[in-house]
């Protein structure tokens, strides 16, 4: 795979480490002064695979009149053009740049980096988790797109990002939920915690409508999954206990539910073994499955 190399240098190299070359000072000699530098706005171009797709107008309002006021405090990260040179692409900062526009700034202050397509989506995925309006969709898929693109563990990433495993490995669980409901938590009609009561119903596409409409909590949403899981008085004990999952457990659980696309359960039966619990959504997951199992894909 042509990632390895990007994955075995390990995940941080991407935008912490641009920022801190920032401030390596004067010793930089001659080359500093390519790489740090104002250019012309016009001859900064956007990155087409920049994950982030919408921006807020009300936000690119606010920090355009910042812009104008107190000038552009962080540097873009940008590199040159991959077709034309006298253009420089957005490694970083694309939101500024925007902003820029926006300030009828005509010019803006640039780190200028040689990188592969590969380190720019890596960096534009990282700069993408660090947005303070991310939801949990966006910022799971993020994790999810870092895992499979460059091989990082939920290990790798905690560190790196400074976010606890079970925080990385709860979002990553939101992606076996039906992409209707994941969209309802894009749109902000759920919250993550709605849909993380969610994720061991069996009709959670249904229950997450009703969870809207009705307005109900987080608690009323865990006691309604709870109720319809049981299909008798006996079931509630059961149901406590698996929620006593370990942290490897529900990690794993993660891990292969989003790798599937379907709800995955794992239950230890001690020495005996366990058992795999796979949830299918329909027949052409059904088929998905079949084909994974038997290698064909």
């Amino acid at each position: 795979m042509s990632d390895s190399k990007i994955a075995k240098r390990g995940l941080g190299r991407g935008l912490s480490a641009l920022m801190a070359d920032m401030d390596l000072g004067d010793s930089a000699g001659p080359a500093q002064s390519r790489d740090r530098m104002m250019l012309p706005i016009e001859q900064i171009t956007a990155n087409p695979d920049q994950p982030r797709r919408t921006f807020d107008p009300d936000a690119l309002q606010e920090l355009a009149a910042s812009l104008r006021q107190r000038g552009v405090l962080q540097p873009l990260i940008v590199r040159p053009h991959p077709q034309d040179k006298d253009l420089y692409q957005i490694v970083a900062g694309e939101r500024r740049w925007r902003a820029g526009q926006m300030a009828q700034l005509h010019e803006m202050p640039v780190i200028i980096r040689d990188m592969s397509d590969t380190e720019v989506l890596e960096v534009a995925i990282i700069e993408n988790i660090q947005r303070a309006d991310l939801n949990a969709i966006e910022e799971a898929a993020s994790f999810r797109q870092l895992m499979d693109r460059f091989g990082h563990t939920q290990e790798k990433l905690a560190e790196a990002l400074n976010k606890s495993r079970s925080h990385i490995a709860n979002l990553l669980r939101l992606l076996s939920l039906p992409d209707s409901v994941q969209d309802m938590v894009k749109d902000g009609k759920l919250s993550a915690g709605h849909a993380r009561a969610l994720i061991t119903a069996p009709n959670a596409a249904q229950l997450a409508r009703r969870v809207s409409e009705k307005g109900l909590s987080v608690r009323d949403t865990e006691e309604m999954v709870r109720k319809l899981s049981q299909d008798g008085g006996e079931k509630p004990r059961k149901a406590s206990r698996s929620a006593a999952k370990d942290a490897d457990t529900k990690a794993l659980e993660a891990d292969l539910g989003a790798h599937l696309k379907m709800r995955v359960q794992i239950s230890h039966g001690g020495a005996d073994g366990g058992q795999l619990t796979i949830t299918y959504r329909d027949l052409d997951q059904l088929d998905q499955l079949c084909q994974l199992l038997g290698g064909n894909r």
